[in-house]
């Protein structure tokens, strides 16, 4: 009876019948035994992540104040450096740190490509997510700004065969760059077949022709002399051509190829965080609801496309013949990881011993690693892990004493729920300073485990701002990304990922491109990502992932890493070097005033989204109506950069109110077409989105390590309670 109430006292309702309901059963695990041990676990752990919080908050206070005694001196690097390892926040390096992480799926380990970040809570996304594992280059490039969307070429409201016939050559381009013919070109070619177990190309001249590498010739569907597509491999990504006379494309195409499929978003990150507003019970049920539907393989979301009805689900995996001749498959998905939240936030899911709401990211990994254990061992048509390992990303952790809580939370949860040791790997974001300044001890910490590190420039720079409000005014938002800070940030992060041995084990991830519009300019700037030695790197889309996967085609990861190798470390004294305005800069009105309008469009179009309609990442048009994804990470970086310059007297109170309501007027019109939107400017003494932006700004200073979750949590709840 003392359990039971303890039980009943400590645990939501509606969770409890959620995970007895629908998890639990199909499962081997005893539900008393998983309750009582998962009340154990928050009773032992939830302390140890309070005081984790608390350790944050006595660093940075005592940062604060060393940058207040020095406000009038020039800044000291060497004696930062000093002070920052004198009070902990710097802590010496390990002599090794190699990982040991094993038995990873290929596509962690082994295959570089694009990777997607989307919502859990909203299943149609979720769904596209894990499908973007192979996508259509003819869709991709033709509805992208890589063809000039004019003229003749423009692509109107129905097909457009010039536009068609353009995409085509761009296709055969490719071809011809990543599976180069001995003679001749793709363009030539009016039949592929196979010959001696050798595919061949048959050329407009009657000449056949084959690969220059014949390895790169993967298998086939159909039969050997007509196929019905050929699979292509090269650096561990495929293509599928496929091939249909009698389709509107194949049948114009010499070769009658209907379509190109690309191995594109290998991997994707389902994410419970920064994309994802869920504020309260029901909110989380949802995300853990979409995740074992996915886990299961039955998630499915009915829609309505071109007025006809249908029902969007998971694909199979792909099924051809080898060049060996052997029956084989491919993914027919992305490797799912999964996003749990950091640290700071609190859930009225259950209570802890003390009777208080439980640290979020303990639940997030039980539940979550609950529902991903159903793919463990399983025998399933849809699985995730072929190697059983069930894959969390673990955001915002300051340092190795955090990893290493992390790692230990992850080990009770193995345990609870009788799991081999390690069966869970960790991601690490590099996305706080005192995560960069320590990522060798903090990758030492989860050496078993670790599978993942990447850079995010945008919490990255929003934790710099924080960590050094108090140390002088910040160049504008725009200029912060070209200095050395983090520009060291970025190479360092690569540079101790290949000492510590991730290759052939974890991915070094990079950022997202923020312009899902301009696919063009993805192309031409995002092949830096994989030229920098990463194996991975975020995008905004499916035709993001299918664009961004010809890079991996043009620059192959593994010899790219070899070669970064010798070069010297990037200097840990740039990473520390504050990007200050200089004393001597003094900034033009004007110059204030369009940083100021910049941030604060950007801050309120988001922010009216997330508090009155629960989106917690959508493209959001920017003060010049160009379309940014937005999440909490960019909000955390822009209202932190407003609160620097207020308290550094760069602009005023009044200025900021005053940029507020002329913004609020600018984001009311571009939503002006949307029937669910509730105005700001009309009425923003009462609007709770114009309410919790003005929070964000004044209040920053005051959040700790500037998170965003608090203010929008608060007031998006406030929002909810009002319908």
């Amino acid at each position: 009876m003392q359990a039971a109430t303890q039980l009943n006292s400590a645990i939501d309702a509606r969770f409890y019948r959620f995970i007895n309901d629908q998890v639990l059963p199909l499962t081997t695990l005893d539900a008393s035994a998983f309750w009582s041990g998962f009340i154990n676990l928050v009773a032992e752990l939830a302390p140890r992540n309070r005081e984790l919080l608390a350790y944050r908050d006595t660093l940075q206070q005592q940062i604060d104040r060393w940058h207040q005694q020095h406000r009038d001196l020039p800044h000291d690097p060497e004696a930062y450096r000093r002070f920052l390892a004198e009070i902990g926040y710097l802590l010496p390096e390990p002599e090794a740190a190699t990982i040991e992480t094993g038995a990873v799926d290929d596509e962690i380990a082994r295959i570089a490509g694009p990777q997607l970040v989307v919502p859990v809570k909203n299943a149609r996304f979720a769904i596209n997510a894990a499908n973007a594992r192979w996508g259509s280059l003819y869709d991709a490039v033709y509805g992208s700004n890589l063809i000039p969307d004019e003229g003749e070429l423009a692509a109107g409201t129905h097909y457009n065969a010039v536009r068609g016939a353009a995409v085509i050559r761009y296709a055969q381009d490719f071809l011809d760059r990543a599976f180069p013919l001995v003679d001749g070109s793709h363009q030539e070619v009016n039949c592929y077949r196979i010959e001696h177990a050798k595919l061949v190309a048959g050329l407009a001249n009657g000449s056949w022709t084959e690969l220059c590498h014949p390895q790169q010739w993967a298998g086939l569907t159909g039969p050997q002399q007509q196929p019905d597509s050929i699979i292509l491999r090269n650096h561990d990504l495929h293509i599928v051509l496929e091939f249909d006379r009698s389709g509107a494309i194949g049948g114009q195409d010499l070769a009658g190829v209907q379509d190109i499929k690309l191995e594109s978003a290998v991997t994707t990150i389902m994410d419970c965080e920064d994309s994802v507003a869920a504020v309260d019970i029901q909110d989380k049920i949802d995300v853990y609801h979409n995740w074992l539907g996915l886990i299961r393989g039955d998630l499915s979301v009915a829609l309505v496309k071109h007025g006809k009805s249908r029902l969007r689900s998971l694909n199979p995996d792909r099924q051809f013949t080898a060049a060996d001749g052997t029956q084989v498959s491919l993914p027919g998905r992305a490797l799912m990881l999964i996003r749990n939240v950091g640290l700071l936030m609190n859930s009225e899911l259950m209570c802890d011993a003390q009777g208080r709401p439980a640290p979020e990211g303990i639940i997030d990994a039980v539940v979550t690693s609950l529902i991903a254990s159903l793919d463990v061992n399983a025998s399933r048509p849809l699985r995730n892990s072929r190697c059983g390992n069930i894959y969390i990303v673990k955001p915002k952790l300051h340092g190795p004493e955090e990893v290493a809580f992390t790692v230990d939370l992850f080990g009770r949860v193995e345990d609870l729920l009788e799991l081999p040791r390690n069966t869970i790997k960790l991601g690490i974001m590099d996305e706080e300073r005192r995560t960069t300044v320590n990522l060798t001890a903090c990758i030492a910490a989860a050496r078993h485990r670790v599978v993942f590190i990447n850079t995010g420039f945008l919490d990255r720079t929003g934790d710099e701002i924080h960590t050094s409000m108090h140390a002088g005014a910040l160049l504008p938002k725009t200029q912060l990304k070209d200095q050395p800070c983090i520009r060291a940030y970025e190479d360092r992060n690569v540079d101790i990922g290949l000492a510590c041995g991730l290759p052939g084990r974890a991915q070094i991830g990079k950022g997202m491109w923020p312009m899902p519009d301009d696919m063009a300019g993805m192309m031409a700037s995002k092949i830096a990502h994989p030229r920098a030695g990463a194996s991975t790197a975020w995008v905004p889309s499916p035709t993001a992932a299918t664009l961004h996967a010809l890079h991996y085609h043009q620059v192959n990861v593994s010899v790219r890493q070899q070669a970064l190798r010798s070069r010297a470390r990037a200097a840990l004294a740039d990473i520390l070097r504050i990007p200050l305005l200089p004393a001597q800069h003094t900034l033009t009105d004007a110059a204030i005033a369009e940083e100021l309008e910049n941030n604060i469009q950007g801050i309120l179009g988001y922010v009216v989204r997330w508090i009155d309609q629960g989106v917690g990442c959508s493209k959001v048009p920017d003060i010049h109506q160009v379309g940014l994804m937005e999440d909490r990470a960019t909000l955390r970086i822009s209202s932190q950069h407003v609160a620097n310059w207020l308290l550094h007297g760069i602009c005023s109170e009044h200025q900021v109110m005053s940029t507020m309501r002329r913004m609020a007027e600018v984001v009311d019109r571009q939503n002006a077409g949307d029937a669910a939107y509730q105005p700001m400017a009309t009425n923003s003494d009462q609007s709770l989105a114009f309410l919790a932006a003005k929070a964000l700004i004044f209040e920053g200073q005051k959040h700790a390590n500037g998170y965003t979750e608090p203010v929008l949590h608060r007031y998006r709840r406030l929002a909810k309670s009002r319908t």
